[in-house]
Formats: C-alpha cells, sequence, structure tokens
C-alpha cells in the first residue's frame, strides 16, 4: 500500500512551478504556492528534517533513520507531516515504517528559483 502524495508545487509532466525570482514577478498563484513551501522550510527543525532526507543515501530515508534532531518523535512526525504537506516531501508506508523522500523536481524548483542572480 503506498501513501505516496501528488506535489502540490508541481503538476505531473511541467516544468517547475515558478520562474527564477529575478525574471519577472511572481503571479498570485506563484506567489502562494513558493510562500507555503517556504513557510515550511522556515522552522529550523523543518529545514533540518528535510536536509536530513535530501541527503541520506538512496534519496530516501526511513522515519527510524531521521528522528535524532531534538526533539519527541510525536514532534518530528508532526513536522514530517507539514512537510509532506506542503508538497515538499513524498512518503510510503513498508509494513509498519514510513519512508521520506524529497522529489528531485522539488529540487530542481528550488534551485531554479533561487538560482539565478541579477547581473
Amino acid at each position: 500500500m503506498s501513501n505516496t502524495k501528488v506535489l502540490p508545487l508541481l503538476e505531473p509532466g511541467v516544468t517547475p512551478c515558478c520562474p527564477p525570482l529575478t525574471e519577472r514577478p511572481l503571479s498570485a498563484e506563484e506567489a502562494v504556492r513558493t510562500a507555503a513551501m517556504f513557510k515550511a522550510l522556515g522552522d529550523p527543525v523543518r529545514l533540518r528534517l528535510f536536509s536530513l532526507v535530501a541527503s541520506h543515501e538512496g534519496g530516501e530515508a526511513c522515519v527510524c533513520d531521521i528522528s535524532d534532531v531534538g526533539v519527541t518523535q510525536p514532534t518530528v512526525s508532526h513536522h514530517l507531516k507539514k512537510l509532506r504537506e506542503s508538497g515538499l516531501l513524498a512518503s510510503e508506508r513498508r509494513g509498519t515504517w514510513v519512508y521520506y523522500r524529497v522529489e528531485p523536481s522539488v529540487l530542481a524548483a528550488m534551485g531554479q528559483l533561487l538560482g539565478r542572480v541579477a547581473t
């Protein structure tokens, strides 16, 4: 049974959600999607969890592998849920464990959004 959730930042087969910030002003819809992503990452524990999942060997991490971030396990689960709801993480239940992964398209979207520097 899979609990994989479609990421709201990106529709299947569509390029990343937003243009680089230096290219043009964001539309209202793009700003809402981008703000949700940054809001989720605005918490230090969530940012650390996102980094732990993104950098984990194989590109995914079992919740049992990422629980040592200085908060209790229920709090870790809450923060992972918020990251999942914002579209930054996808999850899949395998037996009693849940595995999380950052979709490459999410990292590409974040990189594209922030990557270009105005000259």
